[in-house]
């Protein structure tokens, strides 16, 4: 509804193009399912007994663009794999997987170590071709739209806290390395990680697909949790959580910092400008962080 006409057109003919995905594909106990933003998924089963999800974005979406060539690219080694395409209705078919991460109701520590042995997978999938958006303008736009948005929102936040994030962003961006550039998901997050069929492990899904170095994904572990980091010194939980992800994955801890300061600070901005989650425990915690 906030795309006004255009997403009311999509609506309407919303349940036609489900209809003859579910027909084409021959899905049968097709479900509806809850919890996503961007796309219409449902849930059913194929003729020969794979459980799969149809996801169906709205035209306006880049879903046949970078996340339709990682999902082909990386043939389900740690993401959900991509069976079928439909063009004309901006549609996937995709592996259905178990259980989010975040609703198996596992301490925060035990889901960061699950994210850590899902995203060592990711990292050794295929970049695909094409090209995707790489760590230097990453580093630019996030460092673009702090500064844009904190201003907008009546700076909110220190000037250390902006003059860090000034300083993180520039040194990000001078760092990026095609060398050692990976895939990155580029929103790995414990929503956005579930269960394998087998039980086994997790994968992930809607990647915002990055050619960046791994330490990025790590970054956006650092900002979840904010409240866990503020039950004590948050600069000092802060670095042990660093700590210990680094130490998990083999990726330099001062790389995941800067991201995982970058992170928190834009998320943060992001949340307060939508007046949702909790913004301003990231706030104190990028507050307590600065002066590190």
């Amino acid at each position: 509804m906030a795309e006004g006409e255009r997403g009311e057109a999509w609506l309407e003919t919303l349940p036609l193009t489900l209809a003859r995905l579910v027909s084409q594909w021959g899905l049968a106990g097709a479900e509806i399912l809850d919890g996503g933003s961007e796309a219409l998924a449902v849930a059913g089963e194929l003729a020969d007994g794979r459980a799969v999800v149809i996801k169906i974005a709205p035209p306006w979406a880049d879903l046949l663009g970078a996340e339709r060539r990682v999902l082909e690219a990386a043939g389900g080694r740690g993401f959900a794999d991509l069976y079928a395409v439909d063009e004309d209705a901006n549609a996937l078919l995709l592996e259905r997987l178990g259980t989010r991460l975040d609703q198996l109701g596992w301490t925060p520590q035990a889901q960061m170590d699950a994210l850590c042995a899902a995203l060592m997978a990711v990292w050794r999938a295929p970049v695909p071709p094409g090209g995707l958006e790489d760590g230097a303008a990453k580093a630019v736009r996030l460092g673009r739209f702090i500064e844009e948005t904190a201003q907008a929102l009546g700076d909110p936040l220190s000037e250390p806290v902006l003059a860090r994030a000034r300083l993180y962003a520039a040194d990000r961006a001078a760092a990026h390395d095609p060398a050692r550039a990976v895939l990155a998901h580029g929103d790995a997050h414990a929503a956005n990680a579930l269960r394998t069929q087998d039980g086994a492990g997790f994968k992930f899904i809607d990647p915002d697909a990055l050619f960046i170095e791994p330490a990025y994904d790590l970054g956006v572990i650092m900002r979840e949790w904010p409240e866990i980091l503020l039950q004590g010194d948050p600069l000092a939980a802060g670095r042990a959580r660093c700590a210990r992800l680094a130490a998990q994955t083999g990726v330099e801890a001062e790389a995941v910092w800067r991201w995982g300061f970058l992170e928190t600070v834009s998320t943060g901005l992001l949340c307060c400008k939508l007046n949702i989650y909790d913004w301003r425990d990231m706030f104190q915690v990028a507050e307590a962080w600065a002066a590190d």
